[in-house]
């Protein structure tokens, strides 16, 4: 079977690294499948889980938005974050979840402050979901 290398990338360093049957994610205008031979093309990421399909098994990798860039023989995902689901600290990231809640139950937060509760509330969701396989 054909295969694509798809490399996911942070600030950092790199998260992953390997040739795959297929990935696809989540972009801010909607679900991608990206298959060999792909056309060319770059786009914004949401906060989302990348799948990835590799010898009939599915890999998952959290990430907290980004850029996917395509190549017909490369993937590219430049990550603000990116966590494989086997590397994520459940217990840590359900604090978070506790903290982010609180944080927006707070009256007194401004637009800024609830925003930013909000994008860490939708992380920890996220990679809960991930490390749960849920997604």
């Amino acid at each position: 079977m054909k295969t694509i290398n798809v490399s996911v990338v942070t600030p950092d360093g790199p998260v992953y690294d390997s040739d795959v049957e297929m990935i696809s994610t989540r972009a801010k205008t909607g679900e991608l499948g990206i298959l060999p031979g792909h056309i060319p093309m770059v786009a914004p990421l949401e906060i989302g889980a990348i799948r990835l399909k590799k010898d009939g098994k599915t890999e998952f990798i959290a990430i907290s938005g980004g850029f996917l860039e395509v190549r017909p023989d490369q993937v590219t995902v430049l990550a603000q974050s990116a966590e494989k689901a086997s590397d994520i600290d459940i217990e840590r990231a359900v604090r978070a979840k506790e903290r982010a809640e609180q944080r927006m139950k707070e009256q007194h937060l401004e637009h800024m402050d609830f925003r930013r509760a909000e994008l860490a509330l939708q992380r920890a969701i996220n990679r809960l979901a991930v490390s749960e396989r849920k997604i």
